[in-house]
């Protein structure tokens, strides 16, 4: 890894935290919803790809903890996309 590399990954990453922060004040921003969402679908190819397809990293807990954190958000976000959507439809009822 080069600084370069780093410096790269690091923007990556604060870019994703603010990204999810500002969803997290602004949950029912559906647009908001959808691109924190693809920042774990992103952060978790990532990772497989890392491990499994270029044999960069291996499985340790430096690899693990991220791996789990991506898809324990992205299945949380995929059930609360759910009460997203329903809350949506039972906005626009209210509304006619």
């Amino acid at each position: 890894v080069n600084g370069l590399q780093a410096r790269t990954v690091g923007v990556w990453t604060q870019l994703s935290s603010v990204i999810r922060c500002l969803c997290a004040i602004d949950i029912r921003n559906r647009t908001l919803y959808y691109l924190t969402l693809f920042t774990f679908i992103l952060a978790l190819v990532h990772f497989l790809s890392e491990v499994f397809i270029y044999h960069t990293a291996a499985l340790t807990i430096g690899v693990m903890a991220p791996l789990m954190v991506a898809s324990f958000s992205i299945l949380g976000m995929l059930i609360g996309l759910q009460y997203l959507e329903v809350e949506a439809l039972s906005q626009n009822k209210k509304k006619n």
